[in-house]
């Protein structure tokens, strides 16, 4: 069984910590920096930046560096558990620091321009972001494409920013404050929810339910240790020697099947947490706006009362 320890030897420092994704973040950071404090007056309707959005958005570039530059990355490609982790955090709670991140103001200047807007306000439609959503990540888990997308950067690094981009958009009617154009109301975000977690099963019950090994990626050394060339260096693979069953099973202890049934528990129970966070704080914002109106109601009632008296 391989320790941590054994990882951090046989790996060099570009293959576990990706200095160069590191700095792509650094870079994006600054920028959010210039745009929102240091620049922020050249943008119409601007307003500062309240602490709580720069701690979102701080916290969903870290987590973004923590599963894709760190170990967590090189482990996604040794175990589907790892993986799961991977794409539950990726898809499920980033876009939602990320959003709440970004000042109303600033996604009015970005995305209320010319032929961006009706695009994104089609792709944030309810109906069309939530099944897109969905069916794509289901898709992608189909074994024959999820093999594929391990034999390229490219397709594997396409794949999951199409994903992140999906997961944007999915969440968006629900945590959209930013222009009034959301018109869901409490009971609607909670339906929306709710459909959201069912369609997303399927997937999440083919590899569960499985009765054996459905990727290759997983399963078999010589694919095993292609897919883990996308992210680890020709000098750390070489220090792996020869791709048996053996290397395959020293970084995957639990065994293909397991580590496939895992995964996908895994994926369904951080998506149920989520979710039922969400739908928590749309009945405590749904009560709050109901008890808001209703002492709005009475108070007018009251002043009729007097008038009238």
């Amino acid at each position: 069984m391989v320790t941590y320890d054994y990882i951090f030897y046989l790996f060099d420092f570009l293959s576990l910590w990706s200095p160069f994704f590191a700095s792509y973040l650094l870079l994006i950071l600054f920028v959010y920096y210039l745009i929102t404090v240091k620049y922020r007056n050249y943008f119409k309707e601007s307003e500062p930046l309240q602490g709580k959005q720069a701690a979102f958005f701080l916290g969903s570039i870290l987590l973004l560096y923590f599963i894709k530059g760190s170990p967590i990355d090189l482990m996604s490609h040794m175990m589907l558990t790892m993986h799961m982790v991977q794409m539950a955090v990726l898809l499920l709670i980033i876009p939602i620091l990320f959003i709440k991140g970004i000042p109303g103001w600033l996604w009015k200047s970005v995305f209320n321009k010319g032929l961006i807007k009706p695009l994104f306000r089609f792709f944030t439609k309810p109906l069309i972001a939530m099944p897109l959503f969905n069916i794509v990540f289901s898709f992608y888990h189909i074994p024959m494409i999820l093999d594929f997308s391990k034999t390229s950067s490219f397709y594997h690094g396409s794949m999951h920013t199409l994903l992140f981009v999906l997961a944007l958009f999915m969440f968006w009617p629900v945590l959209n404050h930013s222009d009034g154009s959301s018109a869901m109301s409490g009971i609607l975000k909670t339906g929306y929810m709710f459909a959201n977690g069912a369609l997303m099963l399927p997937a999440c019950a083919l590899i569960t339910f499985a009765d054996k090994p459905v990727y290759h990626t997983y399963s078999d050394p010589e694919t095993w240790i292609n897919a883990l060339a996308l992210c680890a260096t020709p000098s750390s693979l070489s220090g792996l020697g020869s791709a048996g069953p053996e290397l395959l099973k020293m970084f995957n202890p639990l065994g293909p099947l397991h580590d496939q049934q895992l995964g996908g528990i895994i994926m369904k129970s951080v998506q149920e947490i989520v979710y039922a966070v969400l739908i928590a704080k749309i009945f405590a914002e749904w009560y709050r706006k109901d008890q808001e109106e209703a002492h709005e109601e009475t108070m007018k009632y009251i002043q009729a009362q007097q008038k009238g008296s």
